[in-house]
């Protein structure tokens, strides 16, 4: 069978198979499932590269994990995030276009990251240590964060959450230094993403 199989791969089509979920879940209105398979989309993306690098790859195979992921990525934290924010906005044509956008910036973000990561790949064997701009897995975070304090507080959501996705979609082609999170970063994240997911249990009702 034609890709990689093995253990560096299967998370991240295991996070690619959550986010799917998210937007079934869209299609039947169930916001609070969404956006818990968003978040544990966020974790599957995490972890990956970790476990990837346990493992001696081929450049193949390293090119491949380069490819998949982030196509897995425009998917979980492209398509799922931008739908999720239709839903808050209940449709209407500025959310839409914002949307729209949001989706365009993250899949730009991405073939530019992969670009720029293969000729990083070609020059260096460490890991990357920065980013430029913001990373599209940051939505994993912060969209559940915005819903699930504005139900929980009653929030107007309609008009916050397109306005935190534009914010978004700016900020992945700003071309700013943000530094990659260690193992004492993203135990934090970690404990961030429970937080938020106590927030979206409580405060999101659909």
């Amino acid at each position: 069978m034609i890709g990689y199989y093995n253990y560096t791969v299967i998370l991240t089509y295991i996070g690619m198979l959550s986010g799917f979920a998210g937007i079934n879940y869209i299609w039947h209105g169930d916001l609070k499932m969404a956006l818990i398979c968003l978040l544990f989309c966020g974790v599957c993306d995490m972890f990956d590269g970790k476990i990837a690098s346990t493992m001696e790859r081929t450049r193949q195979e390293k090119r491949f994990g380069v490819q998949i992921d982030s196509l897995s990525d425009l998917i979980c934290f492209g398509v799922l995030p931008s739908l999720i924010v239709l839903q808050c906005a209940e449709g209407g044509f500025l959310a839409l276009l914002i949307s729209a956008l949001y989706l365009l910036c993250a899949l730009i973000r991405l073939a530019w990251f992969n670009v720029d990561e293969e000729e990083r790949q070609m020059l260096e064997d460490s890991s990357r240590e920065t980013y430029l701009g913001l990373p599209v897995t940051t939505s994993a975070l912060i969209i559940p964060f915005i819903v699930g304090l504005g139900s929980l507080f009653s929030l107007p959501l309609s008009r916050i959450s397109p306005f935190v996705l534009l914010s978004m979609a700016i900020a992945f082609l700003t071309p700013f230094s943000l530094k990659k999170p260690g193992n004492k970063g993203k135990v934090f994240l970690v404990a961030c993403g429970m937080v938020v997911f106590t927030i979206v249990f409580l405060g999101v009702i659909r």
